[in-house]
């Protein structure tokens, strides 16, 4: 025969004293409470879940949660267990009910790009956050985002897709895929809704910088040499066809990255911002690496004549009417364009970058691994990576430009083949190879 237990009376509870250990007054049907030796009293209910094993839930402390409201509290959960519900299992969902529901798309992207943002270079931190508060919070960010579908997540792309902007669509699309699996990972949602995004966008096809062919390099100098526009301009156009670096590169450069002693050029990762200059700490591509430029003797004659008018500034390439702004992204562009060319059909600045890689190419005279680095190509191979980031091919590059520089002299009349004159002037380049060959 089972013991039966005595019910509590209110000034039971009241009066129960702490010991020096902790002790139960028990109810009955498993509801007791404990009584801790720091004089604190708690409801506690042993019980047995659906599944047979064991379970234990409290409700409150005494006298916040009286006697009469324990013991409603124990039929409660006396209910919940004749349905075959556990109440701590219930206990648990209502909370993850209520964490999921207060869970905005918005709150979730912005964690998300916080926790992103620390392997990010700040300018790219700051554009994909102007992406998403301009094409995705307006539509979705308030939106709770366990309720998002697939649906939901293609009325911003859709949207983007109207503009005709296929790149930046396809960039939002990788940020949703991205943002919804950590919302999983989370366990905010079960179903990845992102998941079928997959393929929704084309990517448009790759249109190259138009680049002008070898044959015409003597009509491009000569355009160049009879500018009549701003004297820096035109230095500035010679100089992006003699070294064929980047624009961001050039535009942004520092006289203190230029030893022309030396002939050498030092392109940083990452420069000092420019107050009021979007993304002007733009600098090689090649992130946590200094891309070097060595200058052939004509390059550096052109910086000695820009230096004659840009010295004093900290900018190399200082605007017209506000010296510690550089010169606008369109300057070679519209120079050339007021040369006469068409810069989205023959030749853009960009496209001095292809000339130059063509010719070198061609002449059949360097190899691979050198003019990859010397167009500031990231190489993707990690071990490969980290031999050419400590030799650097630095001999052969110097070669390369003086040869580059020399070639555009060789065509200022007439065109010379890049093979034809790697035959005038391939010795240095034995001469190099011979003794890599000696020294391996």
């Amino acid at each position: 025969m089972s013991r039966t237990t005595a019910p509590l009376s209110d000034s039971a509870c009241r009066s129960a004293k702490p010991a020096d250990r902790a002790y139960k007054l028990f109810d009955g049907d498993g509801l007791y409470l404990l009584v801790q030796p720091n004089g604190r009293k708690g409801w506690r209910l042993r019980y047995v879940k659906p599944d047979g094993r064991e379970g234990l839930t409290s409700f409150g402390n005494y006298p916040i949660v009286g006697l009469a409201d324990a013991r409603r509290k124990r039929l409660e959960v006396k209910r919940m267990l004749a349905d075959g519900i556990d109440p701590i299992g219930a206990k648990n969902q209502a909370k993850t009910d209520a964490l999921i529901k207060g869970r905005t798309f918005e709150s979730v992207a912005l964690d998300w790009h916080t926790e992103m943002s620390a392997k990010w270079a700040p300018d790219y931190s700051k554009t994909v956050m102007s992406r998403l508060k301009t094409h995705l919070f307006p539509l979705i960010g308030a939106r709770a985002i366990v309720d998002l579908d697939t649906h939901d997540l293609m009325r911003p792309l859709e949207a983007i897709k109207k503009r005709g902007t296929i790149d930046i669509a396809l960039r939002v699309q990788n940020y949703l895929q991205s943002i919804m699996r950590e919302a999983k990972r989370l366990r905010l949602i079960t179903v990845n809704p992102a998941y079928d995004l997959e393929g929704s966008i084309k990517a448009s096809r790759v249109v190259h910088r138009p680049a002008l062919s070898l044959s015409r390099l003597p009509e491009l100098q000569e355009r160049i040499d009879t500018y009549k526009g701003r004297a820096l301009t035109r230095l500035t156009v010679l100089l992006s066809l003699h070294v064929f670096v980047r624009s961001s590169e050039l535009r942004f450069a520092r006289w203190s990255e230029f030893d022309l002693k030396r002939g050498v050029w030092e392109i940083p990762d990452t420069r000092p911002a420019l107050e009021g200059v979007p993304f002007s700490t733009r600098g090689t591509k090649m992130a946590g690496d200094i891309h070097l430029v060595p200058l052939s003797p004509q390059a550096v004659a052109l910086l000695e004549q820009i230096q004659a008018i840009t010295g004093k500034f900290d900018l190399v390439f200082a605007g017209d009417t506000k010296s510690w702004k550089p010169m606008s992204e369109n300057t070679v562009n519209s120079a050339l364009r007021k040369m006469g060319y068409d810069t989205k059909t023959e030749i853009c600045g960009h496209g001095f970058r292809s000339m130059a890689c063509s010719a070198l190419i061609e002449s059949g005279l360097w190899t691979d691994t050198a003019i990859e680095r010397q167009m500031s190509h990231k190489e993707r191979n990690n071990v490969r990576a980290a031999y050419i980031h400590k030799a650097e091919f630095i001999e052969e590059r110097r070669l390369i430009m003086n040869w580059w520089s020399r070639y555009l002299e060789a065509n200022q009349q007439k065109h010379v083949s890049p093979r034809e004159f790697a035959n005038q002037t391939g010795a240095n380049v034995s001469r190099l190879n011979a003794k890599r060959g000696a020294t391996e």
